[in-house]
């Protein structure tokens, strides 16, 4: 119970040290005449997803590959079931043509690539499927060709709103920026290492601890930014955060954690994957369904039992 305990502690300084250092980040960007855009699209796109990224190098490093595969499998899956579920109840969201033809579908690419690259067993024949880092590279290649889809689709946008930075002098965020690289630091090794322990003593699998505990832990900022958005109806925000926190979490931080050390892919990870596949599918497909371009109430109800369904077999079995 002690290292659950400390599991969650854990939590606190990962996401106040990614407040930190977003918040610093934006300021300094600002201090130095660097453009909206780039803040928008960098420092505070990545802000969302630095607990995930932060766990899983820490996780990579550590040679616990189960923590960092599920997740981004669970962080992934809660992005669109749970979060985009509670959000849409809150407030219906409405889909823009762009998110339903181009970022939604590259969900949907983003997990297929990953379920052809972790199964080696049935495309290669190979005895044990694995995450190498020639599979890594090729995420973080797509990773750069979204990045740069983003660039032109922000410089595109002449009603892009201008990202409001509370401006501190240049010493006080660089000491707030690297405080926050440190909280973000400890607090990743402290959620690693009590999640190993914790299942170790339970007897458990790391893969239910990640799937379950660690990443809706590491999804709260988005849980967070889309709900905030959802209650001020803005749409593109609520749905935006979401489908592009999936998109980043694939194609960097999981590509990143496989070029840092190669995951091995048990057979059981297919049933997550297929289950994120599906979760992307139906998101989707609901866009369609009903009142079209919107994702209404009784939508994001369905999201939601599903994440419950699906956590509930995922412990079960």
């Amino acid at each position: 119970m002690l290292n659950l305990i400390l599991l969650i502690v854990g939590f606190f300084p990962l996401l106040y040290g990614a407040n930190l250092l977003v918040d610093n980040a934006s300021s300094l960007a600002k201090k130095l005449n660097i453009p909206d855009l780039v803040i928008a699209l960098t420092i505070v796109s990545f802000g969302t997803s630095a607990p995930e990224l932060v766990v899983n190098l820490t996780a990579s490093v550590a040679d616990t590959p189960q923590i960092v595969l599920n997740n981004i499998l669970g962080s992934n899956i809660a992005n669109i079931l749970l979060i985009l579920g509670v959000s849409s109840f809150i407030y219906p969201i409405i889909v823009k043509d762009s998110t339903k033809w181009k970022e939604i579908p590259l969900t949907f690419l983003s997990i297929a690539v990953v379920f052809i690259a972790a199964n080696d067993v049935f495309f290669d024949k190979t005895p044990s499927s694995i995450l190498s880092r020639t599979d890594g590279m090729l995420l973080l290649a797509f990773f750069m060709i979204f990045l740069a889809y983003n660039f032109q689709l922000i410089k595109e946008n002449t009603q892009t709103e201008e990202i409001h930075v509370k401006v501190k002098p240049v010493y006080l965020s660089i000491i707030l920026l690297i405080t926050g690289i440190i909280l973000l630091t400890f607090g990743g090794k402290f959620i690693v290492s009590n999640a190993v322990s914790f299942a170790a003593k339970l007897g458990i699998s790391e893969r239910i601890i990640a799937l379950t505990i660690i990443s809706i832990g590491t999804s709260l900022p988005e849980l967070a930014t889309s709900a905030v958005a959802a209650i001020k109806k803005n749409s593109d925000i609520a749905i935006g955060n979401v489908v592009g926190s999936n998109i980043f979490n694939v194609f960097f931080i999981l590509g990143l954690s496989a070029v840092v050390n190669p995951i091995p892919i048990p057979f059981a990870s297919n049933y997550d994957i297929i289950i994120n596949i599906s979760a992307s599918i139906l998101l989707f497909l609901f866009v369609f369904i009903g009142k079209k371009h919107h994702i209404e109430r009784w939508q994001g109800t369905i999201f939601v039992l599903f994440y419950c369904i699906y956590i509930s077999t995922a412990i079960i079995f």
